[in-house]
């Protein structure tokens, strides 16, 4: 399987996404998986982003944060790079957040961008 490794981050984490993505991980159906974050056509603005957890593929790039893989594959990889994703408990407005700074806009809700 050919993989690329990089310090040349694309999809950073925070200390709190990191940390709420390694306790997720060790729920049984997400033995032996990593995150991945990725976007496809979509959403009220063109594009849409994901987040799943998943096993590596052919191409991934990987990169490790705290102690978490996240996977991107490489059609996200030129829409996700310098992207940071941020974890929240709040109970209005929580759960995961993808700050992207290639949108050049985004919808209201956050899970839509256009480039």
């Amino acid at each position: 399987m050919t993989n690329t490794v990089t310090n040349n981050l694309i999809v950073n984490l925070t200390p709190a996404a990191a940390e709420e993505v390694r306790s997720l991980l060790t729920k049984p159906e997400n033995a032996g998986k990593h995150l991945r974050v990725y976007v496809e056509q979509g959403g009220c603005s063109g594009m849409q982003y994901g987040m799943t957890f998943d096993e590596q593929r052919e191409g991934d790039v990987i990169a490790e944060h705290g102690n978490v893989a996240v996977l991107v594959d490489s059609f996200s990889a030129q829409f996700l790079r310098g992207s940071v994703v941020d974890f929240s408990d709040a109970l209005t407005g929580g759960g995961f957040k993808l700050n992207n700074p290639n949108a050049k806009q985004s919808c209201g809700c956050g899970k839509s961008f256009e480039t």
